[in-house]
């Protein structure tokens, strides 16, 4: 029997080893110090500059150009070849924090590598630097929202996991300099809708937002020591995310202890005034958003600083703080001064790696969500003569999602099929024993700037699975799902034989559909999202109260829950032992693999509250783990939780242990829709 624990790091079991956010506090407090001498050299006009995202190269002092604006939710994207992963919800669906610590390294990696072979040809540009706007922890509360794609899903504490590992993976380990610099955005409440961004305001009580929209975002800054926090378009109470002192100021520096550089949203800074009419002018707009605690305005719109500057009605002294913020983070990541790092030596050959590639399929397969099987899969490759394929099987941009970059060579799902089976398989044969639908949505679909006007499929899709049903019972039908979001599935499931959700599955998807259709990948994904039967009577995305939504609030029954998926082998727990410890609660269970096959499992633990407590959460997930089990292995998997993990919210935002019987639930799912399901009650 194995044992298999979940750190703590600091109010979240993770199931990583411990690593320690780096640089410390004593390197910082050294690159401040720097960025302090650099500043009282500093002519007002170029400290102006600086604070916009396209820092100008200064002779003196020395600074080079450098741009902020860099993407790489799931690779590096707008800047030629890297390795492309699976996008952001289909990671969610692994449950992986350890993989997703890989993830994020090896996209930092291939930053790095690109970023020198830019600076060797003297582009300094936009997506040519080290500060990354990546990754994105909004609750993806809504089907309808076109950016839920790019979050880690509904849950805040799963958000959270991820989120702080990717972060941790971006940047690095070393004592002295960031690898590159990770960004926590939208901050802090956005999603959708997004043709009304630029203007929208959120109505938000204290409760909500402590509860449900901040914890990833704290997680990510408490313990991946996030270096970038972005505001996001939109206002919170009537006042714009980029100008909110009490989120910037009192919240993200004060309760959280932030010391990095706040970044808007492009064009976030003239919406102040423009849009939101939060000023009557755009200077008066500028200067809330300093006074606000924002840094690099993401755009322009701070040249109109440059007079006010000149004429004396704005003062060099009041643009120290964010002067200081960026320039301490770019000596952090060896952006200023005549440095080494650990990196400088990385290049071309460092970008696309067959071991990059690898761990992109290997992330791929592991995202594969099985909703359906009615016992035709895993296909039996020795027995296979032909499959038909219909719908998106050649399609690079069901692949990849948005914001993506260049993979070079996609593995679509027909190529997969192809390598995979071999060339003694036909595709597309007369004398096919199955169907193969590659249905659901490319980044065409659903994307920034257009949410969905609903979730069903295209009406072309199910009358072609319609068609199929003449030749059910003589070859079954395969479903293979695109998308980064939900969408009405219910008749697809009941005119399939098989459901298999592949989400956006990045440059190998194809090879990591194809081995889960025949077995050599065991599925073992878990939905991050919850699926309802429709979406009809969803409440208007512009409503951000939280009853009815997600898993955590639900009034109704859904077709598929958070956190389902199935697998080829079956998973047994037992014994499962709940106990004080002196930072929280410990919780042990015994895991066995009960089936024939090898296979993963995610376990995950599920909080309820005394009845009497107050909470509208109907239970939260505070803890999870993904295992490999062989035939017949059990494991023994230990969640550590603080006490915090226990508390509920008040209606001003603050935290409070409730006193009562608490129920911890251990299993393959959440209670109530998975089978073996532990259970485990504590008081206090």
């Amino acid at each position: 029997m194995k044992t298999v624990k979940i750190m703590l790091a600091g109010a979240a079991a993770v199931a990583v080893a411990q690593v320690v956010a780096m640089p410390g506090a004593s390197r910082r407090a050294e690159a401040e110090a720097q960025a302090k001498a650099i500043f009282e050299k500093l002519a007002p006009n170029d400290a102006v500059s600086l604070l916009m995202m396209d820092n100008p190269e200064i002779k003196d002092p020395a600074i080079p150009r450098h741009h902020w604006w860099n993407e790489g939710l799931h690779g590096v994207a707008r800047a030629g070849l890297a390795t492309m992963f699976p996008q952001t919800i289909g990671r969610a669906a692994t449950f992986d924090a350890e993989l997703e610590h890989k993830v994020g390294d090896v996209i930092s990696t291939e930053a790095r590598a690109k970023h020198n072979l830019f600076r060797a040809k003297g582009l300094r540009g936009i997506y040519t630097g080290l500060t990354y706007w990546s990754p994105n922890v909004n609750m993806f509360r809504d089907a309808h929202w076109g950016r839920g794609q790019e979050t880690f899903g509904e849950d805040p504490y799963l958000a959270g996991v991820m989120g702080t590992e990717f972060v941790k993976g971006l940047q690095g380990d070393d004592p002295k300099f960031i690898k590159i610099a990770a960004c926590a955005k939208h901050y802090a409440v956005h999603s959708g809708p997004e043709k009304l961004r630029h203007e929208f305001n959120v109505d938000l009580d204290m409760r909500d937002l402590y509860e449900y929209y901040l914890p990833a975002f704290r997680m990510l800054v408490v313990d991946g020591k996030c270096e970038q926090v972005m505001g996001a378009y939109s206002a919170v109470n009537g006042i714009p995310c980029c100008a909110s002192k009490f989120l910037l100021r009192d919240v993200l520096r004060g309760e959280w202890g932030f010391r990095g550089t706040v970044v808007s949203d492009v064009g976030a800074v003239n919406d102040v005034s423009a849009n939101h009419k939060y000023t009557k002018t755009k200077v008066d707009g500028c200067l809330a958003t300093i006074a606000g605690g924002l840094d690099i305005c993401s755009e322009g719109t701070y040249d109109c600083l440059r007079a006010e500057v000149r004429e004396g009605r704005v003062t060099k002294e009041q643009l120290r703080e964010p002067v200081l913020n960026i320039l301490t983070t770019r000596i952090l990541l060896g952006n200023i001064g005549d440095v080494k790092t650990p990196w400088d030596g990385l290049g071309e050959n460092d970008v696309a790696t067959p071991e990059n590639k690898a761990l992109a399929l290997q992330c791929a397969d592991e995202s594969m969500v099985l909703l359906k099987n009615d016992g035709i899969l895993p296909l039996d490759k020795s027995t296979l003569k032909a499959v038909n394929v219909w719908g998106r099987s050649d399609e690079t941009r069901a692949l990849v999602g948005n914001y993506e970059g260049s993979a070079g060579m996609y593995m679509t799902a027909r190529a997969g099929l192809a390598a995979e089976l071999g060339a003694g398989v036909a595709i597309e044969g007369d004398h096919a024993q199955y169907m193969i639908a590659f249905i659901g949505m490319n980044s065409g679909d659903e994307g920034e700037g257009h949410d969905k006007n609903n979730c069903k499929l295209w009406n072309r899709q199910i009358e072609e699975l319609q068609k199929m049903q003449k030749d059910r019972k003589r070859r079954p039908i395969i479903s293979v799902l695109f998308g980064g979001s939900q969408q009405e599935i219910k008749e697809v499931c009941e005119l399939s034989d098989a459901v298999l959700h592949a989400w956006y599955p990045g440059e190998q998807g194809g090879r990591a559909i194809a081995r889960t259709i025949i077995g050599a990948n065991n599925p073992a994904g878990r939905l991050p999202l919850t699926f309802m039967e429709n979406y009809e009577e969803e409440a208007d995305i512009k409503d951000y109260k939280l009853p009815g939504r997600t898993y955590l609030y639900a009034t109704k029954k859904p077709l598929f829950p958070f956190g389902f998926g199935l697998s080829y082998t079956t998973f047994g727990y037992d014994g499962l032992k709940v106990y004080k410890t002196k930072d929280g609660v410990a919780a042990t269970v015994k895991v066995t693999n009960t089936g024939k096959l090898a296979g993963d499992e995610v376990v995950q633990l599920y909080v309820r509250s005394p009845k009497d407590s107050g909470d509208r959460r109907i239970h939260h997930l505070e803890g999870f783990d993904r295992i490999s089990l062989k035939p017949g292995e059990t494991k023994t998997v230990t969640f550590n939780l603080s006490k915090e993990q226990l508390m509920q919210f008040g209606m001003d935002g603050k935290q409070s242990l409730a006193k009562g019987e608490y129920e911890f639930f251990v299993g393959g799912g959440q209670p109530g829709f998975t089978d073996g399901v532990q259970s485990a009650k504590l008081a206090f």
